[in-house]
């Protein structure tokens, strides 16, 4: 073969291989652009190096927040390969070879700067041709390298975009959400606003909560008496329970700060300052009731209180008038001005009226009390002047109390009978008061000295032990009683029967066998045989006129010492 046909034979092969590397190179390039992460197109890059010229990759880096870090952590750390890298500027360039051979680094720089570097070893320097196909190497992997960020900086905004998408609508969710919620409480506010304007009081308050939460409403005063319900449901009779777990239900709910679940109930203290004044409870037993529900309930509580708190108020100035009127006129003043008084007070003195004094022992407030007196007399309809005076409450009442109603009403109302009432006797005109006032207290005085202090006792009951007992002779009553009926109470008390109630009801028959039988329920057989071992214990001739008259007052006293008056 001639020269020239070798020539040109060697350039077609030269041509050949040039075209297959660059094919290859290209067909590297198309698989760099697929979506690949940079540190894999990296790799991609280092596996062609060998390929392409005798080279090895020594290193490699990657462009990471705004520095080149070594992207191969297993070689040994190399400090002042790094140092060198980090100085680079250009595409690159040699680099010294510790133990000799040639050296190259290749800054992969595209449109976005710098985002990577190659460092190539090799024994001696590649040729012109290999060098070339290096050098495209790196411009293509340059460029992949720039497309995956890019490619990654959409990806990011992407899911940024997703992200802030989302949280609009969660926000745009929570948003419309809020505005409904303050749509219903605004719903709340002017509803109940609306109702305590109105003057409706406790009924309106309740129906109205009822209306908003759909649930039955009750309201309770602090005792757990009934004060309005409005809703399906309302037991019959209203239960009520008792002082010691009404206290701890009470202190229980004034810990928690907010309404308490007890059982079936969803409870709301109302606690205008530091005193329970009442209870507002939603009838929950299916456990629906929400925020909105809940809301509503406190905001009701709210409202009540100020119901509640304006009626205290009244009360109070009505009772502070009050009691400056009783105070007056149990101490004494004239008619004329009494009847004045009571008339600008809206109470008529004129007719009839007795002086009653009412005290409650135990844990009970005067104020607690006194508002119990209040409501007991205008629930059993007693037309009275009502005031506070040393730790007792004093009415003054038109025509006879009754006394056993009135303490058992109160009893009720306060949960507990631990109270005695005195009631002084009838009053014509306002000058009597004084003496009235004297009475009730003397009764009084008597029924909490008694065996059964609590109670009522009206002074016209106490008989003839007015007359004996002046306050400090009980010692002196006492043992009269037991002089005549001593013999006859250890009886009862060892045999467990009846003889001194026996014979206190035959004295006051007037001796009438059939009268005390009746009075006695039983039959006169039976009370003959009483009466029989009542004179054979006593010794005493019941129909001797001194000892008749000393038996019936002792069994009179013995009555009022009984608590029985």
């Amino acid at each position: 073969m001639d020269p020239a046909s070798t020539a040109a034979t060697g350039t077609d092969s030269w041509g050949r291989a040039q075209l297959s590397n660059l094919y290859g190179i290209f067909v590297l390039s198309m698989m760099m652009f697929d979506g690949r992460e940079a540190e894999d197109i990296l790799r991609l890059a280092a596996t062609s190096v060998t390929s392409l010229s005798p080279c090895t990759v020594d290193a490699m880096y990657l462009q990471t927040a705004g520095q080149l870090r070594r992207s191969t952590p297993n070689q040994r750390p190399d400090a002042a390969l790094d140092a060198v890298v980090s100085r680079l500027t250009g595409d690159g360039g040699r680099i010294r070879a510790v133990n000799g051979g040639w050296r190259w680094a290749f800054l992969l720089r595209g449109l976005g700067g710098v985002s990577g570097c190659l460092v190539l070893r090799a024994d001696a320097a590649p040729s012109t041709d290999e060098l070339f196909l290096l050098k495209v190497l790196g411009q293509q992997t340059a460029a992949a390298l720039n497309s995956a960020s890019l490619h990654k900086r959409e990806r990011e905004h992407g899911v940024e975009l997703r992200q802030l998408n989302d949280e609009r609508a969660a926000a745009n969710a929570e948003l419309s959400a809020l505005v409904a919620r303050l749509k219903q409480q605004q719903n709340v506010h002017e509803v109940l606003t609306t109702v305590s304007a109105s003057g409706a009081g406790e009924p309106g308050i309740a129906h109205a909560l009822h209306e908003l939460t759909a649930l039955p409403v009750v309201i309770e005063d602090q005792f757990g008496n009934l004060r309005a319900w409005a809703g399906p449901g309302r037991p019959e009779p209203y239960p009520k329970p008792t002082a010691r777990k009404r206290e701890e239900l009470l202190r229980r709910a004034t810990a928690l700060g907010r309404p308490l679940r007890e059982k079936d109930r969803l409870i709301s203290l109302v606690k205008p300052r530091h005193e329970v004044l009442g209870v507002v409870a939603l009838i929950d037993a299916k456990r629906t009731a929400a925020d909105q529900e809940i809301f509503a309930l406190e905001y009701g509580t709210t409202v009540l209180a100020l119901e509640l708190s304006h009626q205290r108020n009244l009360a109070e100035a009505e009772l502070r008038l009050h009691r400056d009127l009783v105070d007056d006129l149990i101490v004494g003043t004239d008619d004329e001005s009494a009847y004045a008084r009571a008339d600008a007070a809206g109470h008529d003195l004129r007719g009839p009226h007795h002086v009653v004094v009412v005290q409650w022992r135990g844990r009970r407030t005067d104020d607690a009390v006194a508002e119990a007196v209040s409501h007991t007399v205008a629930g059993l309809q007693m037309k009275s002047l009502t005031a506070r005076r040393s730790g007792m409450v004093v009415l003054l009442v038109q025509d006879r109390p009754d006394g056993d109603g009135l303490h058992q009403a109160l009893a009720a109302q306060l949960g507990s009978r631990t109270g005695a009432i005195g009631i002084g006797g009838s009053c014509e005109t306002p000058c009597e008061f004084p003496r009235s006032y004297s009475e009730a207290l003397r009764a009084l005085n008597i029924r909490q000295g008694s065996r059964s202090p609590h109670g009522a006792t009206a002074f016209d009951q106490l008989g003839i032990y007015r007359i004996l007992d002046t306050g400090e002779s009980r010692e002196e009553i006492e043992a009269f009683v037991r002089e005549w009926l001593g013999s006859l109470m250890d009886y009862d008390a060892q045999k467990h029967a009846d003889l001194v109630r026996t014979l206190s009801q035959y004295l006051e028959c007037g001796g009438s066998y059939d009268e005390t039988a009746a009075a006695l329920v039983i039959h006169r057989s039976t009370l003959r045989y009483r009466l029989g071992r009542i004179r054979e214990i006593t010794q005493l001739d019941l129909n001797d006129v001194d000892s008749r008259l000393n038996l019936h007052v002792a069994t009179r006293a013995w009555q009022v010492l009984q608590g029985r008056s």
